[in-house]
């Protein structure tokens, strides 16, 4: 059974910064690729990022240049360095594995406000 823990999230101010975490468990975390996506107040989730099993990231392209995304397939833990943050940045943040099921954490609340 997969399990994936968001942790991370918290309150922050405009252009300040927050890492997020996706612990995942029950999987071959090296095997698959991993994204991160975000479900804003009273609005659909969105794609944030991706990356595949070897690494490779793709972004969406509101967080083009603020937002990395990384794993250590050692640990099976994903990343997502959040840098430059906006108050449109708000949201409750989700990782997904794509496994043949798709598995996605509980979210983690990242709120970006002065």
């Amino acid at each position: 059974q997969v399990q994936l823990v968001e942790s991370g999230g918290g309150l922050v101010q405009p252009g300040g910064s927050l890492n997020l975490s996706c612990t995942a468990s029950g999987m071959i975390f090296s095997m698959y690729a991993m994204g991160w996506y975000r479900q804003p107040p009273g609005d659909r989730r969105e794609l944030v990022a991706t990356i595949t099993s070897k690494g490779r990231p793709s972004y969406a392209d509101s967080v083009k240049g603020r937002f990395t995304i990384s794993r250590d397939n050692a640990k099976s833990i994903m990343y997502l360095q959040m840098n430059s943050l906006k108050p449109d940045d708000t949201a409750v943040y989700y990782c997904k594995a794509f496994t043949d099921v798709a598995s996605w954490g509980q979210g983690t609340q990242v709120t970006v406000s002065s």
